[in-house]
């Protein structure tokens, strides 16, 4: 199998393994992360009614000038800070983190231990 299939295919089981188990409600939304080679983004779901709460990302204005390159855990970790700011605003307490096929290291691992020390549990 080619190389890049192999990583793709256990890309594609890591994100399937991870949504099956998540469902995000009115009480507890869905914290979904994207993460890019230059960006990191993440937005507070309720999938019951199809809402975006909270979203936050280092394309956002209030955080492009904080940070040099938005690829980085200091980037991350000042995404986490602010999405869990913004969820806080809007009555969110506690999320479930979604990581989509993301492994729970580096940038991932930056951005939730920022948002926990902000308010925000999961």
């Amino acid at each position: 199998m080619d190389k890049n299939k192999k990583i793709q295919s256990k890309r594609l089981r890591r994100r399937r393994h991870v949504r099956n188990k998540l469902r995000g409600d009115a009480n507890q939304p869905r914290l979904c992360i994207h993460r890019s080679l230059k960006h990191f983004a993440c937005q507070v779901v309720d999938d019951e009614q199809g809402k975006t709460i909270a979203s936050a990302s280092t394309r956002d204005k209030s955080i492009r000038d904080q940070v040099k390159a938005g690829g980085n855990c200091d980037a991350a970790a000042l995404v986490g800070k602010l999405v869990a700011e913004r969820a806080a605003e809007a009555g969110i307490k506690s999320a479930q983190l979604d990581r989509g096929h993301n492994k729970y290291h580096g940038r991932v691992k930056a951005f939730a231990e920022a948002a926990r020390e902000a308010g925000l549990q999961f």
